[in-house]
């Protein structure tokens, strides 16, 4: 069972919604034929020990729809009680979509973050405002919006996400619980203007760590999510907590500071992946997870490639930021680390 009653996602989210969440892969086993159910369970623990309060149930990485129910199933029972599950709903038709929420939603799942697939090009913003609510419609989950300026809608609006069709997603959609803000870049002024006007209505969450410090002390951002933050181990957590205690602000960027060569490195490779491409490299944040203690191992294709230079690159900035690492070979994360 989700943690709110149909109807209460919104209040339960403003009082409960807090921490940060990270983000679970599927594993498959080494012939890549089945999920590697095991493995998967291991990554929640993982992530549960490493102070992360829910987790995005990933759907981009080649599952079978049957597979992706069944990897819902295992992430909302290792998920328990205590940690928040978000659905995304990533395929390629809002009818598969809607069909992700309702089964995410009959296995317990809390939340759900629509994409809004490759083909989708609307010609009008109330199609994006009405694309999203027929997701919020599909079931009782609270609804994550995400708003970023990748999906090609800025011939509509050129922040990518106009505030204003967040307003009217806000005040028409009930459970609307939370907006994972990512517009006008470059800048950050858009993104501090999504803050100012909905931070008292929704959850408001700029998903890039770097930022956190500074809207935790000007918008008091309680939780924040969903993207890689595997990478640094417990440390996007513990910041989190600490900048939310101005008696603690300064050991939370004492922190910040340390790990400022992996942030460097993970920034520059994530921008080399989404160049020309609008696309998320699951296996580079695989590999990071792996370094950490995750499971590993491979996603399906069509994907993209893990390159030597880019491991190499991402283990060396985590060495220099003082993160504890595992110093198995390289070759070992394409076996995966859970036995099958």
């Amino acid at each position: 069972m989700a943690k709110f009653e149909p109807g209460t996602a919104r209040s339960w989210a403003m009082e409960s919604l807090r921490g940060v969440s990270g983000c679970i892969l599927p594993s498959f086993t080494a012939d890549q034929t089945a999920l590697h159910e095991e493995a998967i369970r291991h990554d929640i623990r993982r992530e549960r020990e490493l102070g992360f309060t829910g987790f995005l149930i990933v759907g981009e990485c080649g599952t079978t729809r049957a597979e992706f129910e069944r990897f819902v199933e295992i992430a909302v029972e290792e998920a328990g009680d205590d940690m928040v599950t978000i659905v995304q709903a990533a395929a390629g038709t809002l009818a598969e979509n809607i069909a992700i929420t309702e089964m995410a939603a009959g296995k317990g799942v809390d939340l759900v973050m629509p994409s809004y697939p490759i083909a989708f090009y609307p010609q009008d913003p109330k199609e994006i405002i009405e694309y999203t609510r027929a997701i919020a419609d599909a079931a009782d989950l609270g609804v994550i919006v995400f708003a970023m300026n990748l999906w090609n809608f800025m011939r509509l609006h050129p922040s990518g996400f106009a505030p204003a069709w967040l307003e009217e997603m806000v005040e028409t959609i009930p459970n609307v619980v939370a907006i994972k803000n990512e517009i006008g870049d470059p800048g950050v002024a858009g993104l501090a203007e999504v803050f100012r006007r909905f931070s008292d209505r929704v959850i408001v969450a700029d998903p890039l760590e770097m930022n956190a410090p500074a809207w935790i002390t000007t918008y008091g951002m309680p939780w924040m999510g969903t993207s890689n933050y595997e990478y640094f181990g417990d440390v996007v957590p513990r910041i989190h907590a600490l900048a939310q205690d101005p008696a603690r602000y300064d050991d939370a960027m004492e922190l910040y500071w340390q790990v400022q060569p992996a942030r460097a490195a993970t920034g520059a490779l994530m921008r080399e992946a989404n160049a020309g491409t609008s696309f998320v490299h699951r296996l580079l944040w695989k590999y990071q997870g792996w370094l950490q203690g995750f499971h590993g191992g491979p996603v399906r294709s069509p994907h993209t490639r893990l390159h030597d230079r880019q491991m190499k690159q991402l283990r060396a900035a985590a060495i220099e930021s003082g993160l504890p690492i595992t110093d198995e070979p390289d070759a070992l994360f394409f076996d995966g680390r859970v036995p099958r």
